[in-house]
């Protein structure tokens, strides 16, 4: 019977004794050890408006620091321009290995030392939960396979994904390659073989090669996936930052690059040397609003075929908002399809994807709210789509579908 009333008072201790008390996540710290958790403040609760803060972690000397994100749910923005998470090398002036935003979910990110520094920043509107990251002490390139990038400074080389060619590379990998060229050199990289998980916005597994040393997306060349290599790259200066970043789900085979070095001048086929005495064919559509460019008679010209080539942008989508201001329209545009992105920013929360227009002279094209439409046009420096009076807009209709799908494969 003792037995019996023991297990039972055990019983009652385990169900009255209260559950571990949940963490509670500060605005940055010091963070030391082999192994900890970070969050952001508050979480799981909304994070706080207008914050910014500084996590710096340090491991054991001579280990690197692994850190993989469990949870991020921040203000979705194409270029995280709002609300985003940096992760750096080092505690001052190291490289970044990236910026995060939305409920994207990076593979394991690498410190090159014992250090490494996350900063999370907040604008006045708050959107999500945050972040949850775990980080451990590792011995470096003890991560066999899911290791890769590096420094490459010889005259040419080679970089490919980890398992490239035996099989596809691993979920969950981030690689860096900085390549850095002498001072009166550029770099020429070119992929001979390509296959990265394919979505329409490179959103989860992708390439992305930046002008400089450092991940920066004022200073992006291109973000690439799909399975079509993309076109010879060349940098401005003498350094190049090349990122793979695959996610926890679909892999693909991989990609094989190669990158040599440069004369800074060297001369093209593409571009004759004398630009300036070559006529000029195109009259660039101005982008800017003027009482000449709306006085211009308003109608359609050409066709969706004529137009797709000269537009920057090709998408369907529905008007859900239109405020006219001076002579123009500024519109939000709810996409139901894009057949050519180029450089418009597309803002994504949850599968809703949208975009910001401005319609140069409000009644040319004229578009209601609530109506679905046809938009070819250009984008400015913003990444906004602007359509001026000569582009091609139309009311979308289901059976336009064919034809724009026939288009988006199209190599104008």
């Amino acid at each position: 019977a003792r037995g019996l009333t023991s297990w039972y008072l055990l019983q009652q201790n385990i169900l009255l004794s209260p559950p571990p008390p949940r963490p509670t996540f500060t605005c940055g710290g010091n963070i030391t050890g082999d192994t900890g958790v970070i969050g952001s403040q508050g979480y799981p609760g909304v994070y706080p408006p207008n914050t910014k803060c500084v996590w710096r972690i340090t491991v054991p000397e001579g280990k690197v620091v692994v850190l993989s994100f469990r949870f991020i749910d921040l203000e979705s923005d194409n270029l995280c321009r709002y609300d985003y998470v940096d992760v750096y090398s080092g505690h001052a002036n190291g490289q970044r290995l990236g910026r995060f935003c939305g409920t994207f979910k990076p593979g394991a990110l690498v410190s090159t030392g014992n250090k490494m520094l996350l900063q999370m920043v907040s604008d006045a509107n708050t959107a999500g939960s945050g972040f949850l990251a775990v980080f451990s002490a590792a011995h470096p390139h003890e991560r066999g396979d899911q290791y890769c990038g590096g420094r490459l400074d010889k005259p040419s080389g080679t970089f490919k994904t980890p398992n490239w060619p035996e099989k596809d590379y691993p979920a969950g990998v981030t690689c860096s390659w900085h390549i850095v060229a002498p001072k009166n050199q550029i770099i020429e990289v070119k992929f001979e073989k390509f296959d990265v998980e394919r979505d329409n916005y490179c959103r989860y597994d992708h390439v992305s090669i930046f002008n400089g040393a450092e991940i920066n997306d004022a200073k992006r060349i291109g973000k690439y996936c799909g399975d079509s290599p993309p076109a010879p790259v060349f940098s401005e200066g003498n350094q190049l930052l090349i990122q793979f970043l695959s996610d926890l789900s679909l892999t693909a085979d991989g990609f094989i690059g190669h990158y040599k070095f440069r004369p800074k001048k060297f001369p093209t086929t593409t571009i004759p040397p004398t630009t300036t005495t070559q006529p000029v064919t195109t009259r660039p559509i101005p982008l800017k609003y003027s009482v000449a460019l709306c006085q211009q008679k308003c109608k359609r010209r050409g066709t969706l075929e004529s137009n797709y080539c000269s537009s920057n942008f090709v998408i369907t989508g529905t008007v859900i908002t239109a405020v006219m201001r001076g002579g123009s329209m500024y519109a939000t545009v709810s996409i139901i399809n894009v057949y050519k992105e180029g450089t418009l920013a597309i803002q994504q929360a949850g599968k809703t994807m949208s975009t910001k227009i401005i319609i140069l002279c409000k009644k040319c094209p004229f578009v209601r709210r609530g109506l679905n439409y046809i938009f070819m046009g250009q984008v400015d420096e913003e990444g906004r789509g602007k359509i001026a009076p000569q582009h091609f807009v139309m009311a979308f209709k289901t059976k336009n579908q064919k034809v724009l799908s026939v288009l988006k494969n199209k190599r104008c």
